[in-house]
């Protein structure tokens, strides 16, 4: 690898660590999902074609000690935050791939010169 390569992906790997950094700090796990439901009391509109309760927010996720899939609810004022910890939790694994792959081409290319 030559010099000038050899220092781009070294800077390349300094600005994907310090994202990594950022994003572990907000990441969640899981899939959420919305659904609007009929609620318990029969004589509500939901129930007679009116507009039904909702939507609720819930996030789904494998629990790999259980061996199953499991969630949970998210209450309406954390759902903004809670989304966006999903989204940084699948920018974080796309970061880690890039990572990886100049992890990989630093180990693998011969080192040229001091």
């Amino acid at each position: 690898m030559s010099g000038q390569r050899r220092e781009a992906v070294e800077q390349k790997r300094t600005a994907l660590l310090s994202d990594v950094q950022r994003l572990a700090q907000r990441a969640i796990f899981g899939t959420a999902s919305s659904t609007v439901r009929c609620c318990g009391n029969p004589g509500c509109r939901c129930h007679h074609g009116g507009p039904k309760h909702g939507p609720h927010v819930y996030v789904s996720y494998r629990d790999r000690a259980a061996r199953k899939t499991t969630g949970y609810y998210v209450p309406r004022a954390a759902q903004q935050e809670l989304l966006d910890g999903i989204a940084a939790w699948q920018e974080l694994q796309h970061r880690l791939r890039e990572l990886a792959e100049l992890n990989k081409e630093r180990t693998l290319r011969p080192r040229s010169g001091p």
